[in-house]
């Protein structure tokens, strides 16, 4: 399958948000999303928009300590993993990771390169970075789901 890929502008922590609520109308169960970019970058940023896309009101926080914050949403539950502390892959097999990849389960998974070879591979990456004061996202469809989150976004465009 040929990769498709996406190209935003974000200004500010706003449009993040905003860009996060509608990635997450256009995300559906059972994907595994990786986002990537330096320290600061605003992925988790990007998170808290879609996870209050599903209707959450209450804080989407860094799981930088707990590795996983895990969202109940309806019939769906949002695992928002952030990898940063991850000191080998194979902790991530002591927590039982697997667990958490379902097809009732959306996966948002921060500094997936410190989980290669454990996690399972993603639907969507995107990857975020400086352009000037905003950013530039880059959103990445490796999958036939992850293309069809794409092609969802471009006809809401």
């Amino acid at each position: 399958m040929s990769q498709e890929r996406l190209r935003w502008e974000a200004a500010d922590e706003d449009a993040m948000v905003a860009y996060g609520a509608k990635l997450g109308k256009a995300l559906r169960p059972g994907m595994v999303v990786h986002l990537q970019g330096e320290l600061g970058m605003g992925k988790t940023t990007l998170s808290r928009g879609v996870v209050q896309s599903f209707g959450h009101r209450g804080a989407v926080k860094s799981p930088t300590y707990t590795l996983v914050e895990p969202y109940e949403l309806g019939e769906l539950t949002l695992y928002h993993f952030d990898l940063y502390r991850l000191g080998h892959p194979e902790e991530l097999e002591f927590m039982g990771i697997r667990d958490y990849f379902t097809a009732q389960s959306l996966c948002l998974v921060e500094w997936p390169a410190r989980g290669e070879g454990v996690l399972p591979p993603a639907d969507l990456v995107i990857n975020i970075e400086r352009s000037g004061s905003g950013r530039t996202l880059w959103l990445s469809g490796l999958t036939a789901e992850g293309v069809g989150v794409l092609e969802r976004l471009n006809a809401e465009a």
